[in-house]
């Protein structure tokens, strides 16, 4: 809950900016206090005079009419977090490059509170180059994200950049101030398959959903840590109050992950292709009437886990996983060696496991084997993010 917490909320320009409302609604529904700033661009969206009545609350449009009390410092300091929702390209724009043209601007350069971006865009503009290049600025000064989804927009497109819905961002928004065990820390975990392209339109890849990393993700953000997510392709939602760098490939992994450090827990799970085609062929490969199948030179892909595990900035606690069908402690404890990481987790991936809704994992360590029982997914991040958190407290 919420409650007792002072939220303010930036509302910038998207047709999305009516879910501001709902927010708000939700948000005081949990006990916090909520101030709204309204730019320019939202007040195409949405009125002062709606956000006030939602509110409760004088709303803040006007950086000059503010400044007579100092406002914009004023109202920095007053909030427990600051919340742009919807976050427009132009926003995160100016955030990357520390513009303080309007009172919102102020605001978040003032601040000292944990700010959170809920970006809403045309996916065309979300994927250009110019806002990637923001949003990694943005990232590397703590700025935390939730969304965007993927969905149909305003204009009959479909794509990322939908915004994330009340209730997520809320839930984000709980996270973002949670008073966990693991608060302060930074954790990194990899999440899903990795796709190594044959041609433009086959891959090489393997059934991996995603479920399990993406719920350790979420535990650890439940127990207060920042949490970034390098996830390979899934058809899952970005867990809530988590940072999520989406890549396709081993190499594109081991950049973003490279990218996320520091970190003080590095969490493993992705199942990382461990081949990739030498040369990926620039046009279709095609079928020719009687002749054979073609041959596939194959290249080592990096090796993430051992990568970062010798890294110079290695994180404090490294934790492999160990996908098995076969003699699965005892390779789990040779990887352990060979990897040079601190505890693995490994399971028998034989039946289900990889699309399945349930686990069932030894967690090896320097100092012996724990065994775990068969249960949900969810639970078996419950348990590790306990069982971290127990361990670099």
């Amino acid at each position: 809950m919420l409650q007792g917490r002072k939220i303010l909320l930036i509302v910038s320009g998207s047709v999305a900016a009516f879910k501001a409302l709902m927010l708000v609604r939700l948000l005081r529904a949990e006990g916090a206090t909520v101030r709204a700033v309204l730019t320019a661009g939202g007040a195409r969206f949405v009125t002062k005079e709606s956000l006030a009545a939602i509110t409760g609350e004088a709303v803040q449009d006007d950086l000059w009419a503010a400044e007579a009390e100092i406002g914009h410092i004023r109202l920095a300091r007053w909030a427990d977090a600051v919340v742009v929702a919807p976050a427009s390209a132009n926003r995160l724009a100016q955030m990357a490059h520390g513009l303080a043209e309007d009172l919102a601007g102020c605001i978040l350069l003032a601040t000292r509170a944990p700010v959170l971006v809920a970006p809403a865009m045309n996916p065309a503009m979300w994927a250009h180059p110019a806002t990637r290049a923001n949003i990694a600025t943005l990232a590397a000064r703590d700025v935390h994200f939730i969304g965007p989804e993927d969905g149909p927009m305003a204009e009959p497109e479909s794509g990322p950049g939908r915004l994330s819905e009340p209730e997520a961002i809320a839930y984000a928004i709980r996270t973002l101030l949670a008073s966990g065990p693991l608060s302060g820390r930074h954790a990194l975990v990899t999440s899903g398959p990795t796709h190594e392209p044959i041609d433009p339109v086959r891959y090489i890849a393997n059934r991996s959903s995603g479920k399990q990393g993406h719920a350790i993700a979420a535990a650890l953000a439940a127990l207060g840590a920042r949490v970034t997510l390098v996830s390979g392709p899934v058809a899952l939602p970005d867990p809530p109050g988590v940072t999520v760098r989406r890549v396709e490939t081993a190499r594109e992994m081991l950049a973003a992950c490279e990218a996320a450090l520091p970190a003080d827990i590095a969490i493993f799970a992705a199942a990382v292709a461990d081949w990739r085609v030498a040369r990926e062929a620039g046009q279709k490969l095609k079928k020719q009437p009687g002749a054979e199948a073609p041959t596939l030179d194959m290249a080592l892909n990096p090796d993430i886990l051992a990568t970062i595990s010798r890294h110079a900035s290695r994180p404090a606690l490294v934790v492999g996983f160990a996908a098995e069908t076969e003699k699965v402690v005892e390779h789990a404890r040779d990887k352990l060696a060979r990897k040079g990481c601190d505890w693995i987790v490994a399971n028998d991936v034989s039946g289900d496991v990889m699309g399945g809704a349930e686990n069932a994992v030894h967690l090896v360590t320097g100092s012996g084997v724990e065994d775990w029982p068969r249960m949900p997914k969810e639970e078996v991040a419950a348990r590790l993010a306990a069982r971290i958190a127990e361990h670099v407290a």
